[in-house]
């Protein structure tokens, strides 16, 4: 036998804390424009980003 299927769909909240879809769409882009950054300054300064920042 089959299981009846329901006849309407719950209207459900997107949470707005914690993990949901758009805080790690967000996250995962300003992880991409960070890392895109980091390599730009070190192509233009020629210096790692260690040296950059003074640690090495």
């Amino acid at each position: 036998m089959t299981q009846p299927q329901p006849s309407v769909n719950p209207k459900l909240e997107e949470p707005k804390l914690g993990f949901n879809g758009y805080a790690e769409r967000l996250n995962g882009r300003a992880a991409m424009v960070g890392f895109l950054l980091i390599v730009v300054i070190e192509y233009v300064t020629n210096k790692g980003v260690l040296s950059w920042l003074g640690l090495r």
